[in-house]
């Protein structure tokens, strides 16, 4: 007997990703919005708490087309701002203080994106959403999806 034993059952013998992640803190989950002009959701998404917030950008972007990209510093990388250049995207992301080449950001348009602050503390203002009750991803992301739409209706 050569081989490990292990009482944890394979990631496909439990299912499919559930977007809890486990760190120092405890186990999370992040949720990543895009919102328009007057900071109404048009693409939510969740993801496991350890998972860097420039993995979903690419794929939220997909389905949609804005004039600008209002983003925190979390957001730059080079493949990202050229992308969005590349599609016409403006992209208002602050450089990250150890990049060696720092870029220009329009400060005043970069204001502006406090309206997706603001969408996010509506949102935790919901019980289940700031405690996270729920186990499945779908589960969560519908009842994301549902507070959003209260949000939008208010």
């Amino acid at each position: 007997m050569s081989g490990r034993i292990s009482i944890v059952p394979e990631l496909s013998k439990r299912g499919t990703d559930q977007a809890i992640g486990r760190s120092r803190g405890g186990l999370s989950t992040k949720i990543h919005a895009i919102c328009d002009a007057l900071g109404n959701p048009v693409e939510i998404d969740i993801t496991p708490g350890q998972d860097a917030d420039i993995n979903r950008a690419d794929q939220m972007l997909e389905n949609i087309d804005p004039d600008a990209f209002l983003a925190d510093r979390a957001y730059d990388a080079d493949r990202l701002i050229d992308r969005l250049t590349e599609r016409g995207i403006t992209p208002v992301i602050p450089p990250k203080r150890n990049r060696t080449m720092q870029r220009e950001t329009d400060f005043a348009l970069y204001r502006e994106r406090n309206l997706v602050e603001r969408f996010f503390n509506k949102l935790k203002q919901f019980r289940a959403i700031a405690t996270r009750y729920d186990k499945l991803k779908s589960t969560f992301l519908a009842a994301v999806q549902f507070a959003s739409i209260i949000i939008l209706l208010n």
